[in-house]
């Protein structure tokens, strides 16, 4: 793609921005209550350790039964339908647990929150797309992506600053949890307003027995099943560390201050605003493969800042050393812009519309298995090494990333390489039959 041809940033149109409004406003309210439900059960309801288990358990296995069902269901029905319905079980989900005091309607609100997750994530991929044209694809889901990220901080900033102090914090909690169900019912209006453009053909496929490729099929297409593993490695090597791995690591092992900490953790978020408008056009010009690949080499050079931090040491000055941290989370958001940037139009491109739903469904479960690996895994090796290991070990972790990013990518040229040679071999043979014609 040349310069010339990339799309202006008003492509993205008015009703890709309604949407991304509402996501925002959503993911606002989960921040609002998500660092605190354990706590909100087992301890300010007096619930146990158990019930606030069991809701999170509930929450799980809910999310992975609603996403394999949800899959084909949003490829028959539409992504809008089962969009709109999985935001509609947040919301009755999250309101659910304002009034609560028994571990029953705990565990049901549990569940249906994790049917709304579920629903509502095999169906996102087609619903943004639907909002936008196929030339604005790779931004659309760089700002979804920087929309996520930046809803869940801002929301849990505000719910800090509305407890602190709070003389009921159960009280408080539970107008928080009601303004959370709250936030995700213009996000369920938003995703039922914007109606698919279907083709002829795609219609035709879906109404066929069957609905179009099955889950199996999908995966023994070697590209897609390389791009779901790669989906879950990223999630455990990278986007799980800087959430759950890198502050602890931060604070015991490097003497980082709390407030340096979420300092870092801040500039991760900043830097994804201020980066995706600079590296917009950069990005579009990448081959999708390609960007994908560069994710996780943008991460190795990111934790190497952060061993430079480690080996630089006390004798080093603080400017150096906080420098060299905050150029780990700016480079590691880079890293994260390359991911969001191609990894969803790859999705949609290899799954075709008529299995958008499904191959959504596969990818949400291999992030919700990195997402649940990916911390016990990273403590682990903290546990058992110095901060210097710990800072190759997850710079190993992204080159295995990279390994399957570069299998893809050469699974994919080789794919296209075929493609055409199978196109130049059928039209060799029109034009010999042509001429076969015209001779005789």
């Amino acid at each position: 793609m040349t310069a010339d041809a990339a799309p202006p940033r008003e492509s993205l149109g008015r009703r890709f921005r309604l949407l991304m409004g509402c996501l925002l406003l959503s993911t606002l309210g989960n921040g609002l209550c998500f660092p605190f439900t354990a706590i909100y059960i087992s301890e300010l309801l007096g619930l146990g350790s158990r019930a606030a288990g069991g809701y999170f358990i509930a929450m799980a296995a809910a999310s992975f039964a609603a996403a394999l069902l949800g899959g084909p269901l949003a490829d028959r029905a539409g992504p809008h339908r089962v969009g709109a319905l999985g935001a509609a079980a947040l919301a009755v989900g999250y309101g659910m647990l304002a009034p609560v005091d028994a571990v029953v309607p705990v565990l049901i609100s549990g569940a249906c929150v994790g049917v709304g997750f579920g629903l509502f994530y095999a169906s996102i991929v087609g619903v943004v797309d639907a909002a936008v044209p196929e030339s604005g694809r790779r931004t659309a889901f760089s700002v979804r992506h920087i929309v996520n990220n930046v809803g869940i901080g801002a929301g849990s900033v505000v719910a800090g600053l509305v407890l602190h102090g709070a003389q009921a914090p159960v009280g408080t909690l539970r107008w928080l949890y009601v303004a959370n169900a709250a936030a995700a019912v213009p996000l369920m209006v938003a995703i039922w307003a914007l109606r698919p453009r279907e083709s002829a053909q795609v219609r035709e496929e879906k109404s066929e027995p069957g609905g179009g490729p099955t889950y199996r099929t999908l995966l023994r297409g070697r590209p897609m099943a390389l791009l779901v593993l790669a989906q879950a490695l990223f999630a455990i090597v990278g986007f799980t560390q800087i959430e759950a791995t890198v502050p602890l690591l931060l604070h015991d092992h490097m003497g980082v201050t709390l407030g340096w900490v979420s300092a870092v953790v801040a500039a991760n978020s900043f830097a994804l605003v201020a980066l995706q408008p600079l590296l917009r056009r950069r990005l579009e010009r990448l081959p999708e493969t390609v960007a994908l690949a560069a994710g996780p080499v943008l991460w190795a050079a990111a934790f190497g800042c952060g061993l430079g931090a480690v080996l630089a040491g006390d004798s080093a000055s603080s400017v150096v050393r906080y420098g060299l941290l905050l150029a780990f989370a700016v480079v590691f958001a880079a890293g994260e812009l390359m991911y969001s940037s191609a990894f969803y139009p790859l999705l949609l491109r290899w799954s075709g519309e008529a299995a958008v739903g499904r191959a959504s469904a596969l990818a949400s479960l291999a992030w919700n298995l990195g997402t649940a690996s990916g911390p016990p895994i990273g403590l682990l090796v903290i546990a058992h090494t110095s901060a210097t290991g710990s800072w190759v070990a997850l710079a190993g972790g992204a080159a295995a990333a990279f390994a399957v990013a570069g299998a893809l990518h050469h699974r994919a040229t080789d794919h296209r390489a075929t493609d055409h040679r199978a196109t130049d071999h059928r039209a060799a043979e029109h034009r010999a039959a042509e001429h076969r014609a015209a001779g005789g």
